[in-house]
């Protein structure tokens, strides 16, 4: 991030053009991602494999990320594309977790990159939310964990909108499936196992969640925002 801080001019326009990557290699695996500038804020997109990196590209070798908040892009058929943002409380294993999966930077290489939302719970309901993150057969059955967790590692709870966690405990399998929260409870229960937080784009998940067909929404984008 340190190269990017206090971009010139000209650093600026290669970066609006696409020619700035992120360059990750383990072994004989290398990946590219593509950094993006919209809007006054820095983003750093999935690693994903190409052949080569555009001719002219300027690359950024193994990048530290010093940044907790992700973003997904979501979209559906008849709606466009569609962008949350999700503060993560990178001092659990789950948010950690996330980060890695909003990245691809995982030896594995696994990531959110085109999987769907799976179901929705009580629909135009309080407490609503909506399920997702199954990076590995896309069907619910899937999202083992990629992380050694803490077996007694302590999470938040919360009842509110926004709310992102885990709807199984960390160390079991499918905890790499996330929940996100998009109408706050009435009950005095909350959800456990809460390791992030939708500052912005509530409004597309709750849009998403109006979809006749929950399976029909996919994370088309995913990544970093990066802290200038």
């Amino acid at each position: 991030v340190d190269h990017l801080r206090g971009m010139s001019k000209a650093v600026k326009r290669l970066v609006e053009a696409g020619l700035v990557l992120g360059v990750h290699q383990n072994q004989d695996d290398l990946r590219y991602s593509r950094i993006t500038l919209q809007d006054g804020q820095l983003y750093l997109h999935v690693l994903q494999h190409q052949p080569s990196p555009p001719t002219h590209a300027h690359t950024i070798q193994e990048m530290e990320l010093s940044s907790s908040r992700v973003f997904l892009d979501l979209t559906w058929p008849g709606s466009t594309r569609g962008r949350l943002h999700i503060q993560l409380n990178t001092d659990t294993s789950l948010a950690r977790q996330f980060m890695l999966l909003c990245t691809g930077q995982h030896p594995s290489g696994s990531s959110f990159l085109n999987t769907k939302l799976l179901e929705v719970t009580k629909k135009g309901e309080p407490g609503e939310c909506v399920r997702g993150g199954d990076y590995q057969y896309n069907n619910g059955r899937g999202g083992q964990p990629l992380l050694a967790h803490q077996r007694y590692q302590k999470y938040q709870e919360s009842g509110s909108a926004g709310a992102v966690w885990s709807w199984s405990v960390p160390w079991r399998s499918y905890s790499a499936q996330f929940v996100i929260s998009t109408r706050d409870r009435t009950d005095r229960d909350k959800w456990s196992n809460v390791f992030g937080e939708v500052v912005s784009g509530l409004d597309v998940v709750r849009a998403a969640v109006n979809h006749s067909d929950i399976t029909e929404v996919t994370v088309v984008d995913c990544g970093v925002v990066l802290t200038l």
